[in-house]
């Protein structure tokens, strides 16, 4: 009897077939982790956005108020701790950094008297994957960011001259401020506060 020429290939072939749909699985799977990785990294990258926006603009009309008071030393404390009055909520500018990076805002609120905490969902969905579902899976985050006051002044003391204003210090540089200097340069919001992300 001869021996079948192509009995070892015939047997081959279907687990070259399962093999090879094996790996178009994991590879189409993979795929859909990375779509959702990417979803989700946008997310994250739209709520600190828009967590820093909200504080910055809050830094902003700290900063503002502090110039308003400039001539009253004693309010200084309040304003640097985030307790100026007048303030308005900044959750607008989270509203407007979010939809820059293709997200909605979910919630936005004030932590404490110096930060902002901002949730936002995606607006644009996973996509289409071989994982059912993912084809309207949006992905949400969270960020908060807050505010820290870069200065440090000491009061003047009772016998000095009336009007005199406290050397400020911010880190390494040093302010002299002279209210009758109408023209004299002044801090800008960045040189009185810092902002940045906090840890979740």
């Amino acid at each position: 009897m001869r021996p079948r020429k192509y009995g070892d290939a015939g047997q081959a072939f279907p687990i070259y077939i399962t093999v090879v749909g094996g790996l178009l699985f994991l590879a189409f799977a993979y795929f859909a982790v990375g779509q959702a990785t990417v979803n989700r990294n946008g997310a994250q990258t739209a709520a600190d956005a828009a967590a820093l926006a909200a504080a910055q603009d809050k830094r902003d009309q700290l900063a503002g108020a502090w110039i308003e008071n400039l001539l009253d030393p004693v309010k200084w404390d309040e304003i640097f701790d985030g307790a100026a009055d007048g303030l308005a909520l900044s959750c607008w500018r989270a509203d407007q950094l979010a939809a820059q990076n293709a997200a909605e805002v979910l919630s936005c609120a004030t932590k404490g008297l110096l930060g902002y905490t901002v949730r936002v969902r995606s607006t644009e969905s996973v996509g289409e994957s071989i994982v059912p579902g993912t084809e309207e899976f949006k992905s949400e985050a969270t960020a908060t960011a807050v505010i820290k006051p870069r200065c440090e002044f000491d009061l003047p003391a009772e016998d000095e001259e009336e009007g005199t204003l406290p050397l400020l210090t911010c880190k390494d540089e040093e302010w002299e401020l002279d209210p009758e200097d109408s023209e004299g340069r002044l801090p800008q919001p960045e040189d009185l506060f810092d902002v940045y992300l906090a840890d979740q």
